[in-house]
């Protein structure tokens, strides 16, 4: 059996690295001649990284960290608009498939890689497996809001990380037979590489003090991309840093607005700008801080985890169990109402979560299991 999995933007590393990891698993049973050998085979396990980014730190870093191999194929698309991205990705991809034939395409998440690729692989009649399926923000305006429903509507298996996906596939005609509710392969990562995290020495570079401080990341076009939005974000973080000391990894499209806008030097003396973390200096960073101010969708599952208090800056979120019975505070995109939040936090008025269901570290195994199943029979 040959399998093709496909990365291309940051997230998509830490959830295909512990489907790798179990790949391996299930080859060594084989190798082994464990009883799983009398009714499957071996799995060729194939990565092919579209490019999608290709800064060191949202790319490289990553498969070093995750112990993730070199990748068989790198398309190298870039950046670009989305139907650039899309349709670069949709003609290197199609070499890959026409060539390599594999059984089954393996993509993750929302980003442009991910409907390209499922797209593409579907138009061959290779059959394509969603992780992270069902996700829905239910805002049409969100690029990776399309892409989920488009690359949901044409897979064959979706494997689903909390109860939302289940109901939403469900209301979108998706036969029952297709979906499977497995966990959060991004949690599979989480746990595996919390014994790194706890050795990173990125809070001490910094002059942290574990519990005193806030974590933030913004990068949403919305909230990056326009003056008057990007100068209300960076006025809050302002007056938050009188109380706390702020890290700040800079991702490289608010870095480009920062600069354009000369925000740069209205950046108070409290608020610690990096460039973007590999993940275990990230995980160690918000696993201490006291607070996370994001407009990330993972960060948000992290979090939760984690047990955070995490306060989103966005008027919908995809992954509304984390609200329910998380740590995540939606607040919407207006930042005062994410300052008086933020505010209400460090003042001792938190949000007791619990960890949703199947969020155990086991969903990889899961899925891998569900896919030579389905194959050997």
């Amino acid at each position: 059996m040959k399998i093709i999995s496909v990365v291309g933007a940051r997230p998509n590393f830490m959830k295909i690295a512990p489907i790798h990891k179990a790949i391996q698993l299930h080859n060594k049973k084989i190798a082994a001649d464990s009883p799983v050998s009398h009714h499957t085979s071996n799995i060729t396990h194939l990565l092919c990284h579209t490019g999608q980014h290709f800064d060191f730190n949202m790319s490289k870093v990553f498969f070093d960290e995750l112990g993730l191999p070199e990748p068989d194929f790198y398309l190298g698309v870039g950046s670009g608009s989305h139907a650039q991205q899309t349709a670069g990705i949709m003609i290197e991809f199609e070499k890959i498939l026409l060539n390599e034939k594999p059984d089954l395409v393996i993509v993750v998440g929302d980003v442009n890689s991910t409907i390209a690729c499922s797209l593409t692989a579907c138009k061959l009649n290779i059959k394509v497996a969603h992780i992270e399926a069902g996700l829905r923000s239910f805002d049409r305006s969100m690029p990776e809001e399309i892409n989920r429903i488009l690359t949901d509507s044409i897979s064959d298996y979706l494997f689903v990380t909390e109860k939302s996906g289940i109901d939403n596939l469900k209301r979108e005609g998706i036969p029952d037979e297709k979906v499977f509710f497995v966990g959060n392969v991004m949690i599979d990562s989480l746990i595996n590489l919390l014994p790194k995290a706890d050795e990173s020495g990125i809070l001490s570079s910094l002059g942290l003090t574990k519990e005193n401080y806030i974590a933030a990341t913004i990068h949403r076009p919305h909230n990056v991309d326009f003056k008057e939005k990007l100068s209300e974000i960076i006025g809050m973080l302002n007056r938050l840093a009188e109380k706390r000391k702020i890290v700040f990894p800079v991702h490289p499209r608010t870095k480009k607005s920062m600069d354009n806008f000369g925000l740069m030097k209205n950046i108070h003396n409290n608020v610690i700008l990096t460039d973007p973390l590999g993940y275990i200096d990230f995980i160690s960073l918000i696993k201490n801080s006291e607070l996370i101010i994001t407009d990330s969708g993972g960060i948000q599952e992290e979090s939760t985890f984690l047990g955070k208090q995490c306060i989103t800056c966005r008027p919908t979120t995809e992954r509304p169990v984390t609200v329910e019975t998380g740590t995540n505070h939606l607040v919407g995109d207006d930042f005062r109402t994410a300052e008086i939040t933020a505010n209400e936090i460090l003042s001792g008025k938190i949000k007791h979560g619990v960890i949703p269901p199947l969020w155990d570290g086991k969903a990889s195994e899961r899925i891998v299991e569900i896919i030579i199943n389905s194959f050997a029979h």
